[in-house]
């Protein structure tokens, strides 16, 4: 790659009005999130990514639903959603298949310097992770937590799941590690930003 940039393809797709979500990296993801996930941030590099990720898609037969690109996180993520024509969802396996195509094209046009990860998505909603394998597949990716404290309060945390051991969910919030007791979660939810959030 040029630059000795490295590459790493995430994709996610809903189905059944959840998002599930699967990762190939060739590199360790990690980094502080932002407290909360902002809108993403205005690229200059934006059109070019749009233009290139337009004609992949549009050749493989779907429909383009927009390009991200998440600044805030590291390695940089670029975001591409795409959906079936007549609107439905796309599965994991097609989600996979566009990476491919897609990283090609902008490796090929050499717009990006620095790592970076290609994040090939679904537009969906979250889904809630429930047992061990869910939590082991999705190491690394944005959550949200919602438990309760000593009070009977709610309390909502945003950031990178780290794990679930015996007794704590881990939690990375702006690269500080965070403990949730496990008998006070009342869920864990993947996210996926999009531009309301």
């Amino acid at each position: 790659m040029p630059g000795g940039q490295t590459l790493q393809t995430r994709f996610s797709v809903s189905l059944n009005s959840c998002d599930l979500q699967g990762s190939f990296d060739t590199a360790q993801a990690g980094g502080p999130p932002a407290p909360s996930f902002p809108a993403p941030l205005p690229h200059p590099l934006l059109p070019d990514l749009e233009r290139l990720a337009q004609a992949a898609v549009v050749a493989t037969g779907f429909e383009l639903k927009g390009v991200h690109v998440f600044t805030h996180r590291i390695p940089m993520t670029v975001q591409v959603l795409v959906q079936r024509a007549d609107g439905s969802d796309i599965n994991l396996d097609e989600c996979a298949s566009l990476s491919a195509p897609l990283a090609e094209a902008i490796e090929a046009a050499e717009l990006l310097g620095d790592a970076y990860l290609l994040e090939v998505s679904s537009p969906g909603v979250s889904d809630e992770l429930r047992d061990d394998r869910d939590f082991r597949s999705f190491r690394g990716f944005p959550v949200v937590v919602l438990s309760r404290d000593d009070q009977g309060l709610d309390i909502r945390r945003e950031g990178l799941l780290l794990e679930r051991d015996a007794t704590d969910v881990h939690l990375n919030i702006r690269g500080r590690t965070q403990r949730i007791p496990r008998d006070s979660v009342i869920s864990v939810c993947l996210v996926t930003p999009s531009e309301s959030d």
